[in-house]
């Protein structure tokens, strides 16, 4: 049964490779800016990780408090950190979560407030732990009993902490004083859009007033490289700025970056009540498996569209963009244009990776936060590097920016391990 408290998004913050901020992060997304380059270690090796969308110009102790924290932070958490802050400010959350209620504040007690993030296990760099592999070699033969030995000499001892999945939420909860459900989602890209799902039916089901979600991380890692191995990654010559290239018939792989972005959901009463200005409403959303061995990803994805708009009360016409999961991967993108095709027909797709690439869990609610700030502005921002129309991908891409001609926006994402999730919000 649906329940009628609505859920609304009362402040939003973004750390990506086109711009930190949202208003910095949309004006990027409209001039069609990209944020792909070619790694300078890698540059002359002709290796797929020589491409990537790093975060330029970022400042983390602007944003983390408190700033000795920053020692067991690596850099998604900072990131997530840093949006979290973001958001919370533009909601007007800062100063009023505390203990007991503040003469001439509303109270928005720490108890009813929640923190949910999309992540991963972080990815240390091959750096911090080069020095005690050397030492376990003898005779350029690796010994592993001495592994034990030299790290517990040579490793910072609370190194772990900055690389744990759930230390994104538990440094921002202790940041903002929120005291209520917390939680860490691990299930590839579509984790940071799982977690607003799961933050939306925290407040819908009542458990808590206020949730922050999103979700944070970095394809760029090389260990995480030699771990998930680099056969979808784009092999790209040309242009770093036109590598990542979502539907488009060229296409030759994915491009992978680093970032985050955040979102506070709220329930409409409470924001009301304090007097907050909501951004958007939270509508429907749909969170399934889809096995991707099956064959079955057309239909996955499609069922996962046609249920969220179901959940949402609406009709397909009333939908005025889907924000595309689509990262440049040859397979994936034809499977996501066919099943928005099934749905939609005509409606307009655009498709933020083609800015910054995968970003990892945080990447669906970057995205996301470009299609809220889309209908805040109603405007849809371009899909660039989009050259030629592949028949294999029927969709509407929006080349130049246009005006959004419904308040609606369905945004879709998926994992490889097959975890599909899917939010309309208007």
């Amino acid at each position: 049964m649906k329940s009628d408290r609505k859920v609304v998004v009362t402040g939003m913050g973004v750390v990506s490779p086109i711009g930190i901020g949202t208003e910095d992060f949309f004006a990027a997304l409209m001039a069609g800016r990209s944020g792909v380059e070619v790694r300078d270690e890698f540059a002359d090796s002709g290796l797929p990780m020589r491409l990537a969308a790093p975060v330029t110009g970022f400042e983390a102790k602007q944003y983390v408090k408190p700033r000795k924290a920053l020692k067991i932070m690596c850099e998604p958490i900072k990131f997530g950190c840093a949006a979290a802050s973001m958001a919370a400010d533009q909601a007007g959350l800062t100063d009023l979560i505390s203990e007991e209620p503040v003469e001439g504040n509303f109270h928005v007690n720490p108890d009813r407030v929640g923190t949910v993030f999309g992540t991963e296990t972080f990815f240390a760099d091959p750096h911090e732990v080069a020095r005690v592999f050397r030492s376990c070699i003898v005779d350029q033969d690796y010994q592993h009993d001495r592994w034990g030995e030299f790290a517990m000499r040579q490793i910072q001892p609370l190194w772990m902490l900055k690389y744990l999945p759930n230390m994104a939420a538990s440094h921002i909860s202790i940041a903002v004083n929120a005291r209520g459900p917390s939680n860490s989602i691990c299930q590839g890209a579509a984790s940071g859009l799982l977690a607003v799902i799961e933050a939306a039916s925290l407040v819908t089901r009542g458990v808590a007033d206020v949730v922050i979600a999103g979700g944070t991380g970095s394809q760029m890692a090389l260990t995480a490289m030699l771990y998930r191995g680099t056969d979808l990654l784009s092999q790209s010559k040309g242009e770093a700025t036109a590598a990542s290239r979502p539907f488009d018939k060229g296409r030759d792989g994915m491009v992978v970056g680093e970032g985050a972005g955040v979102v506070v959901l709220e329930s409409l009463e409470h924001a009301t009540a304090r007097g907050a200005t909501p951004l958007a409403e939270f509508a429907g959303s749909s969170r399934l498996f889809c096995d991707p061995d099956s064959g079955d990803r057309v239909a996955g994805i499609e069922s996962s569209l046609r249920i969220a708009i179901e959940d949402a009360q609406m009709t397909t016409d009333q939908i005025g963009l889907v924000n595309a999961s689509a990262s440049g991967e040859l397979e994936g993108d034809r499977f996501e244009a066919q099943a928005i095709h099934n749905v939609f027909g005509d409606v307009p797709v655009t498709a933020h990776k083609s800015n910054f690439g995968n970003l990892g869990p945080g990447t669906s609610v970057v995205e996301l936060i470009g299609g809220l700030l889309g209908l805040k502005h109603q405007k849809i921002p371009p899909t660039i590097n989009y050259k030629t129309a592949d028949p294999d991908c029927p969709v509407n891409i929006v080349r130049e920016a246009e005006d959004l001609k419904q308040s609606s926006v369905i945004k879709t994402s998926y994992s490889a391990t097959g975890q599909i999730a899917t939010v309309v919000f208007k």
